[in-house]
C-alpha cells in the first residue's frame, strides 16, 4: 500500500476499505446491521434499501473523516517527515505495530459500544447515528489500517484530501453492507464465516509489514 497523494490514494484507500470488510470481526457485523437498515426499509424496495444503506455508510465516513481532518490539522509533527529519518523510523513502527495486531500476535483492546441494542432505526436519523457509532464498534478491526491511512494523511497536511480519502476508505468498508442493504436476498447467499476471513486478515497485515518495511528503508537510506 503506497500513497503517493495523487487520484490512485482513493483507489488504495477504497480497495484496503473493502479488505478490512472482510476480516473477522467486520464481517459478522454485516448481516446485524442490514436488519437494522431492512428495519428501516418499510416499503421494502430496492432504491429505499440502497438509500438508506448510503445514510449509514455517510455516519460512518462523518467519523473517519473527521478523524482525518483532527489528523491534517494537527499534523505538524510529521512536517519534517521528507528529511527526518527519525520520523520514518517513528511511522514504521507504528505500522509494523499494527500489522502485528493484523496477525493477532498483539491483541489490540477494543474501545467499542455494543449499540445494537441502543439505538433503534425508527427513522433515517437513527441510521446515520448507528452508522457514525459504527466507527467505534468496529474500531478493533479497522483501527490497523485507519491508523496507517491517518499517519499518512497526518504527513501530507491536506485536510481536504485527508478528509476525502477517509470518505472514500469508509465506502469501501460499507460497499458489502450497501450491496446487502440494496438487495436483501444476497444475505442469505453471503459465505459462511471460515478460516478465508483469517487469510484476509493475514493479507492486510503482509501489506502494513511492506508498508512500514518501506519506511524503515527510507529511513536507513536518509541515516546512511
Amino acid at each position: 500500500m503506497h500513497l503517493s497523494g495523487n487520484v490512485f490514494d482513493y483507489f488504495v484507500a477504497f480497495g484496503s476499505g473493502v479488505l478490512v470488510s472482510f476480516t473477522p470481526c467486520v464481517y459478522p457485523v454485516i448481516p446485524i446491521m442490514a436488519s437494522f437498515i431492512a428495519g428501516v426499509n418499510i416499503k421494502g424496495t430496492k432504491l429505499m434499501g440502497f438509500f438508506i444503506s448510503l445514510i449509514y455508510v455517510f455516519g460512518l465516513a462523518i467519523t473517519y473523516s473527521s478523524l482525518a481532518i483532527f489528523a491534517s490539522l494537527t499534523g505538524k509533527i510529521f512536517g519534517q517527515i521528507q528529511n527526518n529519518p527519525f520520523i520514518f523510523l517513528v511511522v514504521a513502527n507504528v505500522v509494523i505495530f499494527f500489522a502485528f495486531v493484523m496477525f493477532d500476535v498483539i491483541n489490540l483492546p477494543s474501545i467499542g459500544v455494543n449499540v445494537q441494542h441502543k439505538i433503534r432505526p425508527k427513522n433515517i436519523w437513527t441510521i446515520l447515528l448507528l452508522g457514525m457509532a459504527s466507527g467505534l464498534v468496529i474500531g478493533s478491526c479497522t483501527a490497523p489500517v485507519l491508523g496507517t491511512l491517518l499517519l499518512y494523511v497526518g504527513s501530507r497536511q491536506n485536510v481536504l484530501h485527508g478528509a476525502s480519502l477517509l470518505f472514500v476508505f469508509s465506502y469501501g468498508v460499507g460497499a458489502s453492507l450497501i450491496l446487502v442493504g440494496t438487495f436483501s436476498g444476497i444475505l442469505s447467499n453471503l459465505p459462511k464465516s471460515g478460516p478465508w476471513l483469517m487469510w484476509i486478515k493475514k493479507f492486510c497485515g503482509l501489506v502494513l509489514l511492506g508498508f512500514g518495511e518501506y519506511f524503515l528503508i527510507k529511513a536507513g537510506m536518509l541515516m546512511f
